[in-house]
């Protein structure tokens, strides 16, 4: 089983996400964050090859849940980072939605 680089193993992951009603929303300056929505929904996704940083943390307070690939991965490896990754946003989701709102 062949591995994927890492950049190829991060485009995956943004096709997987977007096969699953996501569109890409943002992007960072050096194309190594991606930031995807479902539509209508006001929360992010956040797929990078690093952890986020304060700037990217203001930028983004709508990114409830990220995928990040620093090493080669398989394409099954990726397909289940993904898998994860969704199930991470819809918990997050659901968790901010039920949280009331201040009038």
């Amino acid at each position: 089983m062949s591995l994927l680089a890492p950049q190829a193993a991060l485009a995956r992951a943004v096709a997987g996400v977007i096969a699953h009603g996501f569109a890409i929303v943002a992007r960072n300056t050096r194309g190594d964050s991606v930031y995807l929505k479902p539509e209508g929904c006001a929360f992010a996704l956040r797929i990078s090859n690093h952890a986020r940083t304060p700037k990217q943390r203001k930028n983004h307070p709508d990114a409830i849940a990220s995928l990040v690939i620093r090493t080669p991965q398989t394409e099954r490896g990726v397909d289940a980072l993904v898998t994860e990754a969704l199930r991470n946003f819809a918990g997050a989701r659901r968790s901010r939605e039920a949280l009331p709102t201040i009038d």
